[in-house]
């Protein structure tokens, strides 16, 4: 916005401009440059002249650009005017989040290349056998079954011939049936791990990650091996189908869900590797990489744009992932109907990281939760508003933990955190406990006077 500035508080005050049309001239000169901007994406909409208070500003607004437009830079220099917009304010993008732009921007599935630097013979031919039995079971008669796993790894996509004609894993291959010591010679900042955190006096109980050699260390033994952990910490009520009992809820599908996705979007040239977490208050899926569409899209049934859209495949091949672009909607209705507050999705920057969080606290009849778009909001009134929303909790709840408070009131942990400190300094709530024992709650009316 041209021709306002911002007040102390955060509040924008308008000054107005003495000449709006000249500016917007000349921001519309710049931004139609070939020699200024890389790429046209704004629409004669998107910059404006309005009057507030009989002043008038330029208001732009810049929408997010496809993924198969960036980067956009200036001056015809993407390695030193690549921008970002992040909550702290513009930064100049580093050679890593420019690699990934370009590497998003090819119309191919990054894992369907061919691995150059692997041979067949780093494949792992026992999770190949693993695989393969479980796509018989749910593809009983397919004309695959009869092939050789050379011909059914290059069927499915994990596998194909080089320049010279020479039989080579694919990225994909690589990193669903291959061993971490050959996966990282093509992908070295490749990296699973798996935590259970949720004792106060250990700092897991369990863990296991894709380099200590124990096991192959590929994708889709992660997969089971994750799931079989994580779907522990999930509630089975008593269901019958006829004598026997049925174990797997919409909750569990939404787990196997939440890791297809995150293991199919996870961008494993970059920095900070697929983290699961068991916590006591929820579960955290993290991927490297950012959503390659905007959220809002994501959400959209039918709306999908996977960075490993081979290995999706796969997976889709024994029904466990999602293939019609409704992934993450299964993944947040499963997680409701099953009671549980509602799941949330974080972007992280530098490096680029997508969390995802299913938090296993319910949702009491009744409660109405109060959700903010933006995890580190600063405005002064969303910042009451949530404070506000805090003391609801507390007052239905009791003494809380702050990861409980968080998934009931719709807000990060982090924001939560400071909103909390903020109550606490003001003498409307207390901390009761240290460290991970800490509980919060209301300050009665005698505990106020006394201060």
């Amino acid at each position: 916005m041209l021709g306002a500035k911002e007040r102390k508080d955060g509040t924008l005050e308008i000054a107005g401009l003495g000449d709006a049309d000249k500016m917007l001239d000349d921001f519309w000169n710049a931004a139609l440059s070939k020699d200024k901007l890389s790429a046209r994406f704004l629409n004669d909409e998107d910059a404006r002249i309005e009057v507030i208070n009989g002043r008038e500003i330029v208001v732009i607004e810049v929408p997010r650009v496809s993924r198969l437009m960036r980067p956009v830079f200036l001056n015809k220099d993407i390695l030193g005017e690549t921008w970002r917009r992040a909550h702290t304010g513009d930064h100049r993008c580093t050679r890593e989040e420019i690699q990934s732009m370009l590497r998003d921007a090819e119309s191919s599935s990054d894992d369907s290349r061919i691995a150059e630097m692997a041979e067949m013979d780093h494949i792992d031919y026992e999770t190949v056998r693993r695989y393969r039995t479980r796509f018989e079971f749910r593809n009983e008669g397919h004309v695959w079954n009869a092939a050789s796993d050379d011909d059914f790894l290059t069927f499915l996509g994990a596998a194909g011939k080089d320049a010279e004609g020479i039989l080579r894993p694919t990225y994909a291959g690589m990193l669903m049936f291959s061993k971490d010591c050959w996966i990282t010679r093509v992908l070295p900042d490749y990296f699973l791990d798996y935590r259970q955190e949720t004792s106060v006096d250990t700092r897991w109980e369990d863990r296991f990650t894709s380099f200590t050699g124990d096991w192959s260390g590929n994708i889709y033994d992660f997969y089971i091996k994750a799931y079989n952990k994580l779907k522990a910490a999930l509630r089975v009520p008593f269901k019958l189908e006829g004598i026997e009992r049925v174990d797997d809820t919409p909750a569990h599908e939404a787990l196997r869900e939440a890791l297809v996705n995150c293991l199919t979007n996870a961008d494993y040239h970059g920095r900070s590797g697929v983290v699961c977490v068991w916590r006591d208050e929820a579960l955290t899926i993290s991927n490297p990489g950012n959503f390659r569409i905007p959220f809002e899209k994501a959400v959209q049934p039918g709306e999908s744009s996977p960075r490993n859209a081979t290995m999706l495949k796969m997976f889709a091949m024994i029904d466990a992932g999602e293939r019609a672009g409704s992934g993450i909607t299964k993944i947040f209705h499963g997680w409701k109907e099953m009671g549980y507050a509602e799941p949330s999705y974080r972007e992280d920057s530098n490096p680029d990281k997508t969390i995802l969080t299913l938090p296993l606290s319910e949702v009491s009849a009744g409660h109405r939760q109060i959700r903010t778009a933006d995890i580190n909001a600063s405005s002064s009134g969303e910042k009451e508003y949530s404070k506000a929303g805090i003391v609801q909790y507390l007052t239905a709840h009791g003494p809380s933990k702050t990861a409980d408070i968080a998934s009931g009131v719709g807000l990060g942990v982090s924001w939560t955190n400071e909103l909390l400190r903020t109550l606490v300094s003001e003498g409307i709530v207390e901390a009761k406990g240290n460290a991970r024992a800490r509980r919060y709650a209301l300050r009665t009316t005698s505990d106020q006077q006394k201060n």
